[in-house]
């Protein structure tokens, strides 16, 4: 099985090189519609179904055949469900319609408080997580710089 893996992967390779030197130069105007440019489109459509079956595949393999796994799966959404709400909290009513309100006049733009607030919870989720993800890699070097 590894050996048909490798034999398509080359395979996929070579045409994606053949693809490549047969793309159309800059200047053409209608580059996007070129048949080549097309053709590379589709493998990675393709390719990148692969990956995510893959991944989804393993992962879910993994998660319900390792015992214990699925408890603390459980948890970490549980804990991203917190963070997510904390943030929505955090997220000001009176700031998202201060914005909303002033993209009023421009047409162009629709900027709603619930839309203005949502984009607020996303940053919020943001900062949370990666100061979480900071910590968890900052004290544990702290702990073994002093402990010893």
């Amino acid at each position: 099985m590894n050996k048909i893996i490798k034999i398509v992967l080359i395979v996929i390779g070579l045409v994606a090189a053949v693809l490549w030197f047969s793309l159309p130069s800059a200047d053409d105007p209608d580059a996007i519609n070129s048949g080549s440019m097309n053709f590379m489109f589709v493998i990675m459509y393709i390719l990148l179904a692969i990956a995510v079956v893959a991944s989804l595949f393993f992962g879910l393999k993994k998660l319900l055949s390792t015992p214990g796994s699925l408890k603390k799966t459980l948890f970490a959404l549980g804990g991203l469900a917190i963070v997510v709400a904390i943030s929505y909290g955090l997220s000001s009513s009176e700031e998202a319609k201060a914005v909303a309100d002033s993209f009023a006049n421009n047409p162009n733009i629709v900027a709603t408080e619930g839309t203005v607030k949502n984009i607020g919870m996303g940053l919020n989720v943001f900062f949370i997580l990666t100061a979480v993800a900071v910590a968890l890699m900052v004290f544990p070097g702290l702990k073994k710089m002093f402990v010893k």
